[in-house]
């Protein structure tokens, strides 16, 4: 009877052995799935050869925090091309590799990933009005999968005129570029003629379908008076950055971008953030995330450095002077 117990006994340990090993190849598969390396979508509206020091920046943020590609970490890259009616289509093709977080960069680009899903975490690292466009409920509080960094556009363009004023007392019309027929764009001309009437300028939008667009826009511009550029920060301008450069020095048009890499690559002037460091502290929001933090508890962060860059090379070039007190103020002049 003992015997017949004992065999019984082990006969059920076997069966309970068996039942459970499928249980722990399933909790086994659970672990390995939760220590699986974390794959990065990275949006870019522009192309590789503009975004590249950005995303470079970005990836020494996550080295500086114990990332190693291949072994903790792994990207996955879109890029638009300056095509914002592509990146719907690009920002699907990440979520279908299966993304764990979005990194993008532009407006466009975060509503895009914003349309496409509700649920993975969206990083972006140069928004120009996050709240104003909808993407977050706040700056403190943004709510959502979404958080990042801004650019503060709707400022700034205030303070590129108020340097051009500076730069070249006589002017009285500017021409804002680009108008590309994107909601986003005409919003920003509104705001920017707002700061310009203050400094009692007239902006003149320069309307452009393309690239093929902007030598005719460059020609009515000055025919009808207009004397200087704001060059909005946009994929637009940052794709079409050496032909605007081109054509502003063919009409001797001052010309200040939103951007130091406009400046550095032959544009008369640039202000605003350094949007290199930007993309550098996307690393931490991103550490964070996938420690666990959720994005709706991270504020959104205001750029932290600007660079005011004057290119007199350009200047010289295209026979403009600037005055001592506005070289005296800039953070680099290029020589």
């Amino acid at each position: 009877m003992n015997r017949s117990k004992q065999a019984g006994m082990g006969i059920k340990a076997i069966v309970l052995l068996l039942i459970g090993l499928p249980l722990a190849s399933v909790h086994s598969a659970e672990a390995q799935q939760s220590g699986k390396v974390p794959r990065i979508g990275i949006l870019i509206s522009a192309s590789p050869s503009i975004a590249s020091r950005r995303i470079q920046a970005f990836r020494q943020g996550l080295r500086e925090l114990g990332y190693v590609e291949g072994k903790n970490i792994a990207f996955e890259y879109r890029y638009g091309e300056g095509r914002p009616d592509t990146l719907p289509e690009r920002v699907a093709e990440l979520i279908h590799l299966q993304v764990d977080l979005l990194v993008t960069d532009t407006s466009n680009a975060t509503q895009a990933a914003k349309n496409a899903t509700q649920t993975i975490p969206v990083v972006f690292t140069t928004a120009n009005d996050p709240v104003g466009d909808g993407q977050v409920a706040s700056l403190a509080k943004p709510g959502g999968n979404l958080t990042g960094f801004s650019i503060l556009a709707l400022d700034l363009n205030g303070k590129r005129l108020e340097l051009l004023k500076e730069a070249f007392p006589q002017i009285t019309r500017v021409a804002f570029l680009p108008i590309t027929g994107e909601a986003i764009g005409e919003n920003r001309f509104k705001e920017a003629e707002i700061a310009a009437q203050g400094l009692r300028l007239r902006l003149q939008p320069l309307r452009v379908k393309g690239a093929d667009d902007l030598e005719s826009a460059f020609d009515a511009a000055k025919r009808s008076g207009a004397e200087a550029v704001l060059a909005h920060p946009s994929t637009f301008v940052a794709t079409n950055r050496a032909r605007i450069i081109e054509l502003a020095a063919k009409h001797r048009l001052p010309v200040i971008f939103g951007g130091a890499e406009a400046a550095e690559a032959g544009g008369l002037m640039s202000y605003g953030p350094d949007i290199v460091d930007n993309y550098r502290r996307a690393a931490v929001y991103v550490d964070k995330i996938l420690k666990g933090t959720k994005p709706a508890d991270l504020p959104v962060q205001q750029p932290m450095k600007f660079e005011f860059v004057i290119n007199l090379k350009t200047a010289k070039a295209i026979g403009l002077t600037i005055p001592p007190n506005v070289l005296a103020r800039a953070d680099k002049v290029i020589r």
